[in-house]
């Protein structure tokens, strides 16, 4: 067991470093070579049209928007959905994918920002400014681990095809919606959210590799309640 759990987190410390050492070439690429490119510029007039176009009911909105990604609303919901995970499924294998992926991207985000230094928009902000780099987005990051990580558990083990639509609607809207309110307020050039986006997939591909198996989510799905009985009933026609 000890020798399985040491090979495992040997592959996921390998994997975030080569993910940490991509997001670095990134972060030096746009901050070193191409700081006064023309995809730059490109970034910069949208964070100008932006702002340009606020209002305070949009203010409003995009306050609630990016607030979905800080660390406050992550932790909390996370914890809330961990436990909800092992007290549904009996297994802890759900809610370690979900704590991984989340925990993952948070570690490869600090640890980019103590080496790109990119200083956030020269628009005025709506928020205050944390002490990190504006690469990449941590909000951004954070909310697509968690909520992608989250619907990928749906897609997987959700039977009713209506509840999996909506609630993977949901999900993988709520990383959209945080990005542009990270934009609309002025705290991030559009590439720092794509790189999140990046950050947050390859740390959600990373812990369902190394904790999901293709066995388990085929083969391991709990029956839906309100199908249950009609499965009996055919059992015991045949």
């Amino acid at each position: 067991m000890i020798a399985r759990v040491a090979a495992v987190a040997g592959r996921v410390v390998l994997a975030l470093a080569v993910l940490y050492g991509l997001l670095v070439g990134l972060g030096l690429l746009l901050t070193k070579v191409l700081d006064d490119s023309g995809l730059v510029e490109q970034e910069d007039e949208l964070n100008r049209a932006l702002a340009a176009g606020r209002t305070p009911e949009l203010n409003d909105v995009t306050y609630v928007l990016s607030g979905l990604g800080n660390t406050g609303a992550i932790i909390g919901a996370l914890v809330v959905v961990a436990v909800a995970l092992r007290l549904a499924s009996k297994r802890w294998v759900y809610s370690v994918f979900l704590v991984l992926a989340v925990s993952a991207q948070a570690l490869v985000f600090l640890l980019v920002t103590l080496v790109i230094d990119r200083k956030r928009p020269d628009v005025r902000k709506l928020d205050d400014s944390p002490p990190t780099s504006s690469f990449p987005s941590g909000h951004t990051g954070a909310a697509t681990a968690l909520f992608i990580a989250s619907a990928l558990l749906v897609a997987w083990y959700v039977q009713r095809r209506w509840v999996k639509i909506l609630a993977v609607t949901v999900l993988v809207a709520v990383p959209l919606l945080v990005a542009y309110g990270r934009l609309y307020r002025g705290m991030h050039h559009p590439t720092d959210v794509v790189a999140s986006f990046l950050n947050g997939g390859s740390c959600i591909a990373i812990a369902a590799v190394n904790v999901l198996n293709r066995r388990g989510r085929r083969g391991d799905r709990s029956p839906d309640p309100q199908e249950a009985p009609m499965a009996l009933g055919a059992a015991r026609t045949r």
